[in-house]
């Protein structure tokens, strides 16, 4: 089949309104669409009516990453997405909700008047953090409107509600909830741009929705709540000292390990396959590492083109000068220089607000290295992520799958600090881990 990419201009849509409401229930603010004609708004409408009548999955962009989605109430499309991505059938996946009543839907015990079916321990959770970049596992339960399919056969699922106004008007529109891993082909990099999903998927989907580049980078955190202490089953874009700061969450533990495991159930996506990896072989620098020696390295390839992913010390090509004998003409990146982190914003009004925003993330610069010897100069293609954590994590994937496009032979990454309680870093880290050959 045809894959298209559809352009969608948040600001495009219409005017979106924010409610602010008093009562304790709705946890999150209500919002509103008000389109206006035009090719946004016939572009997201064309994409829920694909959601509704067919079982092909859809592409869509959200806050973390590129999210591949299906109605996550029938098996015949759920199982769609396991067939496009190349995904084990034991990989549960994240259900994607727009509002609070939405969720309540998919619980047990939602039609039980005056009992609220979300677990008290995740409410403060959900006014911090949602819309956001937060999975809470909850019990599916007997009866549930879930294909059996979305939780692999756990009794339990992932929700979350991303920060992302396309997702959102996307599920509102198609009316169902969305169950939606990232939209790539298993073991690749998880997409952080529109043309990252054609580059995997291209002829397994219909539609890609292209909303820009990510804002998070990195998918989302996945927090267990059932269990005492409640527990960090996959790093994301909110750090365990964010969810200690929420109340019942002062004791929460890490319970997932930067290896892929086999032989187990996986709780959460992404605790039991390789995942993250490009085509080229990836040498991993742990913090504090000796950078490495680029051509060295091309000699006992021997590689001819060699990728670098720096982040907070090491200089463009290593400080090495270039085939005609100058200085690097490689010049340090914006990423480099500005620290793009963004401002904590606590109120749920602030999450909803920041669900139109997309950033840049930083490209790879060319240059030939001279050999010492007679041979070919090498192939560099260096790209700095800059030295804010936020900065990095917004262009891990995307640096992979870049320098992948230039095939390059080897990409060697400097990785982060993750051993203070960031769980950003913790987050970049445990992906590299799992994408790298080759670890020093």
């Amino acid at each position: 089949m045809e894959t298209d990419i559809l352009p969608v201009d948040a600001n495009q849509l219409g005017k979106l309104t924010i409610t602010a409401t008093a009562d304790e229930a709705s946890l999150v603010e209500e919002w509103d669409i008000e389109y206006e004609p035009g090719q946004a708004a016939d572009s997201l409408r064309r994409a829920a009516r694909e959601i509704q009548e067919t079982d092909i999955p859809v592409a869509f962009p959200t806050e973390t990453v590129y999210g591949l989605g299906a109605d996550a109430t029938r098996s015949s499309a759920v199982r769609a997405i396991f067939a496009a991505k190349g995904r084990p059938v034991d990989n549960p996946l994240i259900v994607h909700i727009h509002s609070i009543p939405q969720l309540r839907s998919l619980l047990p015990g939602a039609g039980n008047a005056g009992a609220d079916p979300i677990p008290e321990i995740y409410k403060p959770l959900i006014r911090k953090f949602w819309p956001g970049p937060l999975t809470i596992i909850l019990a599916s339960g007997e009866g549930s409107p879930l294909a059996p399919e979305v939780t692999a056969g756990l009794s339990t699922f992932g929700a979350r509600m991303p920060r992302s106004i396309l997702a959102l008007a996307l599920i509102r529109e198609a009316g169902v909830p969305l169950a939606a891993p990232s939209a790539n082909a298993s073991t690749r990099p998880s997409p952080t741009a529109a043309e990252h999903v054609k580059d995997d998927l291209e002829g397994r989907i219909r539609t890609i929705v292209d909303g820009g580049p990510c804002e998070v980078g990195v998918e989302s955190t996945v927090v267990d709540g059932l269990s005492h202490p409640p527990v960090i089953l996959r790093p994301g874009g909110i750090s365990l000292e964010q969810l200690r700061q929420c109340a019942g969450w002062e004791d929460v533990v890490v319970g997932y390990k930067d290896k892929h495991e086999q032989g187990i159930k996986p709780r959460a996506p992404g605790m039991k396959y390789r995942h993250y990896s490009p085509k080229a072989t990836v040498i991993l620098y742990e913090a504090g590492a000796k950078a490495p020696d680029i051509e060295e390295i091309a000699t006992k390839g021997p590689y001819k083109s060699v990728g670098i992913v720096r982040t907070k010390t090491w200089s463009p090509t290593l400080g090495h000068s270039m085939a005609n004998g100058a200085a690097s003409a490689l010049t340090t990146s914006a990423a480099d220089e500005i620290d793009t982190s963004l401002a904590p914003l606590d109120s749920s009004r602030s999450n909803l607000l920041r669900a139109v925003t997309q950033h840049e993330v930083p490209h790879a610069t060319h240059s030939l290295l001279a050999s010492r010897d007679e041979r070919p100069p090498i192939s560099v293609w260096d790209i700095g992520l800059g030295r804010s954590t936020q900065g990095v994590a917004r262009g891990l994937f995307s640096a992979l799958r870049e320098l992948d496009k230039k095939d390059v032979h080897v990409i060697l990454v400097e990785g982060i600090d993750d051993t203070v309680d960031d769980d950003v870093a913790a987050a970049v880290m445990n992906r590299l881990r799992k994408a790298a050959e080759i670890r020093i």
